[in-house]
């Protein structure tokens, strides 16, 4: 029995898709979730982070946006391998947690039986509701497209982060060439963007169906909507396209994504100290 030493990064996207639910799901993730997690990984991962979605900006709704957070990891292995399969403590994953992120239907009919954490994380999408979204991608960034030597001390970066899928009948090749052609030149010449950065999502570690992660940072949102919206309905409209304006993409299946600022809300393995409420 071997583990192959891969080091890597992933992104989940966790939405909320009632309001009704915000705090039952921060009660699932911080009184349970955190410490069932730390329990099985911790000796191999070196960073867990939650980083709070900041709200959804005007027209936001057509990216893709989700509205509860980002959840961050950097691995050390993979931890799907056979050898890893074996799980001392199971994970509390009511069914609730994936209705409440709208990855089955909100109904009454819902069960409420615990489900496997590695299965949860791989729910939605083939059942009419947006897919779970887990990323695993490069330790670092394989693409910097601008802003290289961006320092902290030059701002606080509202930080597009957003995972893309290229249609079906859209090849790889095809969509990769789509995005370096009209996507990058685009934002590269837009001066709302200050930095600009990508990786390709692999597709051998949970299953993933995206192609690639992007990061773009602004100033602020207003900033955003000057670039993402008002100036890209200068972009040519592939004869692919899923909406009539950009991104072109189905929202929330072929692109989902997050608005988020540089720190997290918290860092789980140095900040956690459990579940302590108000007085």
């Amino acid at each position: 029995m071997s583990v192959e030493f891969r080091p890597m990064r992933s992104v989940i996207y966790v939405d909320v898709c009632r309001e009704e639910y915000r705090h039952r799901l921060q009660h699932w993730l911080y009184g349970h979730h955190i410490q069932d997690s730390i329990s099985n990984f911790g000796p191999y991962v070196t960073k867990y982070a939650f980083y709070n979605a900041l709200p959804v900006p005007p027209e936001g709704e057509r990216f893709g946006t989700r509205r509860m957070q980002m959840t961050e990891h950097y691995w050390l292995v993979n931890e799907m391998e056979p050898e890893m399969r074996n799980k001392a403590i199971a994970e509390y994953m009511p069914m609730d947690v994936l209705r409440w992120q709208g990855c089955v239907p909100d109904t009454d009919e819902t069960p409420h039986e615990n489900l496997d954490g590695d299965v949860g994380r791989s729910i939605g999408g083939d059942n009419g509701c947006p897919p779970f979204v887990f990323a695993h991608v490069p330790i670092s960034w394989e693409e910097d497209f601008k802003g290289k030597g961006r320092m902290v001390c030059d701002g606080p970066n509202y930080r597009w982060q957003f995972v893309i899928q290229y249609p079906d009948g859209v090849s790889e090749e095809e969509g990769e060439r789509w995005f370096h052609e009209e996507i990058v030149p685009y934002f590269q010449a837009r001066p709302e963007v200050n930095r600009f950065l990508s990786s390709r999502i692999y597709h051998d570690v949970v299953g993933c169906t995206f192609h690639r992660l992007v990061e773009l940072w602004f100033d602020g949102p207003e900033e955003w909507y000057q670039a993402a919206v008002e100036g890209a309905k200068a972009l040519p409209k592939p004869v692919w396209a899923q909406q009539e304006r950009f991104p072109f993409l189905k929202s929330n299946f072929n692109i989902v994504g997050m608005f988020l600022t540089d720190i997290p809300t918290s860092d789980n393995l140095t900040q956690f100290r459990g579940y302590i409420t108000m007085r």
